[in-house]
């Protein structure tokens, strides 16, 4: 019986992991097979280039693509239009100048997690409710800042007896004058009375470049305290007190029960996000 070798044109072939250059037992068995009786057969060499190996930070290597592509705000131009929509929105309104946008998180009273754009001017900060869906502007809450008096800048914090708590840090603007909120305001979910907002970070800051860059808390609030400080001196209202406190303190939120947030929360109802469909 002839040897594997006599078969013209036929090689011999290993399977063999990238980047091993050793050759198997495997490979000097057949051609040592392939030298009996006959010359060698001359076999084609096949020059493999080195794998080309890139790490990028964006997207992040732990966030999973379909999970950031249900929220509409990650989508190719949604963050773009959104912004040039309300760009357009305050030149005809009020003409102030924009120093920045960002894309933040907001959490009420009772814990809700809602997705908002904030815009700084000279003048005001802007806190915007976009709808992504249709790329229109759903609500513009307009905050003076020569109003705010106050900023925290801390870690979350709970009654002791609250059932749902979140981690993570945030940041509270207080406008208005100094006080505590009604407690009508208080226990009013849909209030929109309360003299203070609380922010965190977009939970698809990692998702692009270009969110990193706006959903960022240190980035907004190295912008808003001096926005606020120049407001305050360029400020004509008399009896004003021209200072703004900026503290690092615990920031608390007086939830107990947390039902609403926590259904409200664990299915993001507060983001512009794909629900699935609905239909047959």
């Amino acid at each position: 019986m002839s040897s594997i070798g006599s078969f013209e044109g036929f090689q011999p072939v290993s399977l063999k992991q990238e980047g091993d250059d050793q050759p198997s037992e495997t490979d000097q068995l057949s051609m040592e097979d392939g030298d009996l009786g006959k010359d060698p057969v001359p076999s084609r060499s096949t020059s493999r280039q080195p794998s080309e190996i890139r790490s990028t930070l964006y997207p992040n290597p732990y966030h999973q693509p379909y999970i950031s592509r249900k929220y509409f705000v990650t989508r190719p131009g949604a963050i773009e239009t959104a912004m040039e929509d309300l760009k357009g929105r305050i030149t005809e309104t009020s003409g102030e100048n924009i120093q920045g946008f960002w894309l933040l998180t907001e959490i009420d009273h009772w814990n809700n997690e809602k997705e908002r754009i904030l815009i700084i001017t000279d003048k005001s900060l802007l806190i915007c409710k976009y709808d992504f869906i249709m790329l229109s502007c759903a609500q513009l809450q307009h905050v003076p800042l020569s109003c705010i008096y106050r900023i925290c800048l801390g870690k979350f914090a709970f009654p002791g007896l609250s059932l749902d708590k979140r981690q993570g840090e945030g940041l509270r603007i207080y406008w208005g004058s100094p006080g505590q909120p009604s407690l009508l305001s208080r226990w009013n979910p849909w209030s929109t009375q309360m003299p203070y907002a609380t922010f965190t970070e977009h939970p698809m800051k990692y998702t692009s470049e270009k969110l990193l860059e706006i959903c960022k808390l240190p980035g907004f609030t190295s912008k808003l305290i001096p926005a606020i400080q120049n407001a305050h001196e360029n400020s004509q209202e008399s009896g004003r007190e021209k200072e703004l406190m900026v503290l690092t303190e615990p920031i608390l939120i007086e939830t107990y029960t947390g039902l609403m947030s926590f259904i409200g929360n664990r299915n993001k109802l507060g983001y512009s996000l794909a629900r699935g469909s609905i239909g047959f």
